[in-house]
């Protein structure tokens, strides 16, 4: 699969996502945004692929959204509009419903757009150099891919009001220490560390981590009773079970 603003390559079971407009720092356009949901969902429904990695080319993630890719489209009450949103809200919901884990790996500046983006992922690891902010509150621009959302849910109300209302720039160690992030590297062992991780995701039980990722999603926003519910009578097909257990000792 190929567009000239995405770089899609897949191997050793994993599938790797590059958003490639390094010289607007991959700045998000309709069109790239299309490329990145369909390459999201040719990794779902790929029996070869047990992973997918998304990156940035160059020295950022993503700048967030180009609004000049709006060829002039006015921004209605805050609105960037469905050129954008449809395509961006299947990326993300793609990420969410697909059967294998989505990493981020956040080589450099991410904001806005690019941030929701991020949220969206199973796990996210990133350069301790990299840049990130919520900067929706500065231009005008209401939240339309899931900050609301997100956010609070994932750092607490809290923090994500601090940085909706400031529209601050905040460190990868600190959306570590909020439990945005998993982990923040050095830059140069970035690559080393997300594949180590993939390493150890790719030795495991691809059914269960499927089964795994259904779980969560059905049950992300609903009391624990009724999590506990859907865990004790969901149905999985897990194929490699007595395979794994002949080394059991």
């Amino acid at each position: 699969m190929s567009h000239e603003s995405l770089l899609v390559q897949t191997g050793n079971a994993v599938t790797t996502i590059t958003l490639n407009r390094p010289e607007t720092l991959n700045a998000l356009t309709p069109s790239m945004l299309e490329a990145l949901a369909d390459a999201l969902d040719a990794a779902a429904g790929d029996p070869v692929v047990n992973a997918v990695v998304i990156t940035g080319a160059g020295r950022g993630f993503s700048a967030g959204v180009d609004l000049k890719a709006l060829g002039g489209r006015p921004i209605v009450n805050g609105k960037v509009g469905d050129v954008l949103d449809v395509p961006a809200r299947r990326a993300i919901d793609t990420m969410a419903t697909m059967s294998k884990p989505v990493i981020a790996k956040v080589n450099g500046h991410c904001f806005t757009g690019a941030l929701e983006l991020v949220l969206g992922c199973d796990l996210v690891y990133a350069s301790n150099k990299a840049k990130f902010g919520d900067t929706h509150a500065k231009w005008g621009v209401r939240p339309t891919w899931g900050m609301s959302q997100r956010m609070p849910r994932q750092a607490g109300s809290r923090i994500a009001a601090e940085l909706a209302l400031t529209a601050r720039t905040f460190t990868a160690d600190e959306g570590v220490q909020w439990r945005l992030f998993n982990a923040s590297v050095a830059p140069d062992a970035l690559d080393a560390h997300v594949a180590e991780v993939l390493d150890a995701i790719l030795a495991n039980s691809h059914d269960v981590i499927a089964a795994y990722k259904d779980l969560w999603r059905r049950s992300a926003d609903v009391p624990l009773h009724e999590g506990l519910a859907i865990e004790a009578t969901s149905e999985f097909d897990i194929t490699d079970t007595d395979e794994r257990l002949q080394g059991f000792v």
